[in-house]
């Protein structure tokens, strides 16, 4: 956490490059963020540099209590949210009705390990294709937790929902990219 207070109070300070090293760390988690939700190159830009805009307005307010990246990515996630309500996008689809009402959906394992069906170019293109069909909630949750590998823990600060709501989404999201690859594939269910 020292190196995120150093980074912080340098940047109170108006020490000279540090809101630059700032965004230059945390970049890449604000644009996926903001991105997968959007899904809008133009609309990702503009917002990613209100995020930032955004935590350097609030900078003063951060308390330390989660690493910088979990409060930024809680600004960026705020920040797409409204631009969603504003568009009057939905960020998750209505859940289906499949009539089963056991399935585990508080498990985050399901025995489908993404890292191995990303294992060739060919099978990444499809898989990025289909996280882009995903609802905006479950695009951002993946993109978050696979990619980004992030704690479900993280991810509930960031977003405000309860853990075994994302654990929930995750799975449902899952199941749909199993679905989505098999169908692609062309492998038997």
């Amino acid at each position: 956490m020292s190196e995120d207070e150093d980074l912080v109070k340098a940047v109170l300070a108006r020490a000279p490059g540090a809101f630059e090293r700032l965004v230059a760390r945390h970049q890449k988690l604000v644009w996926h963020l903001v991105y997968r939700m959007v899904q809008h190159p133009e609309d990702a830009r503009d917002l990613s540099q209100d995020v930032f805009l955004r935590v350097h307005e609030r900078l003063h307010q951060y308390r330390f209590e989660s690493a910088l990246s979990t409060w930024i990515g809680r600004v960026a996630f705020s920040v797409a949210s409204r631009h969603l309500q504003k568009k009057k996008l939905p960020m998750v689809e209505a859940p289906a009705d499949d009539g089963d009402r056991s399935s585990p959906w508080e498990q985050v394992s399901d025995g489908f390990d993404l890292e191995a069906a990303c294992a060739d170019s060919e099978l990444m293109q499809i898989l990025a294709s289909a996280i882009e069909k995903l609802p905006p909630l479950q695009r951002t949750l993946v993109t978050l937790y696979h990619l980004e590998e992030l704690g479900i823990g993280e991810i509930a600060t960031i977003t405000g929902l309860p853990e075994g709501t994302i654990k929930n989404y995750l799975f449902r999201a899952r199941s749909r990219l199993r679905q989505q690859l098999e169908i692609r594939m062309g492998v038997a269910a």
